[in-house]
């Protein structure tokens, strides 16, 4: 399968300020690997059998990683909607618990959640067995990291970019990435409108969409 996914801003490597970015840009993704990156009509000449999905006014960016993952997923509790308690984690909702197939619920749900802010790679570590089996049916990248670090689902609410990302999107490499909505800028004339041409970075608050070794795994509704 043959998949181009366009998007006005494309960076491959935002965690290099001097790495080339793409305005009408798109990446090319083979099965789980990115084919090709650049501008979007030379990619669609060269690609003229690929399916395309068009994200717009958007910018895509290699996919993010999470630093807070032992505490969001072993030690904080993800309600179940059908509780009526919110969606947001309960801090410390499982410490002291046992009860593994509750443990595992739980991280399913939060790292379902994390596909929606763009996070496609989770620092653990993960000690309980019912949470590294989550992990890994999950897709996500597991990683070391640190148990006393907490933090929240969206890493680019503590982080900047460059900072948060996972990696880059390039040839050859797994297609890991998130698609998130441009940034609403205001005008000197205090009217807002949409960033225009230029390196355009994406905002805390979620994505539009997150791909996992070429597989859409998040879509905004």
């Amino acid at each position: 399968m043959l998949t181009l996914h366009r998007a006005a801003s494309v960076l491959p490597d935002p965690a290099d300020p001097t790495a080339p970015f793409f305005t009408d840009g798109a990446v090319v993704v083979r099965d789980e690997r990115v084919e090709a990156v650049g501008p979007y009509r030379e990619l669609a000449a060269a690609h003229p059998g690929a399916r395309v999905r068009d994200w717009g006014p958007a910018v895509l960016t290699p996919g993010l990683r999470n630093p807070y993952g032992h505490w969001l997923l072993e030690r904080a509790y993800h309600p179940d909607p059908r509780e009526e308690i919110g969606a947001e984690p309960v801090a410390d909702g499982l410490v002291g618990s046992t009860d593994e197939a509750r443990c595992g619920a739980s991280a399913r749900r939060g790292l379902q959640r994390m596909l929606g802010f763009g996070v496609t790679a989770v620092a653990g570590p993960f000690e309980r067995a019912s949470v590294r089996t989550a992990v890994a049916r999950s897709g996500l990248v597991g990683l070391p990291g640190a148990a006393g670090l907490s933090g929240p689902l969206d890493p680019l609410a503590v982080l900047t970019l460059a900072e948060a990302v996972h990696g880059r999107v390039a040839v050859g490499g797994r297609a890991d990435f998130a698609v998130f909505p441009v940034p609403v800028l205001p005008a000197p004339d205090g009217s807002v409108g949409v960033a225009g041409e230029g390196r355009v970075e994406p905002a805390a608050g979620g994505c539009l969409a997150t791909v996992l070794g070429g597989r859409l795994v998040y879509r905004r509704r």
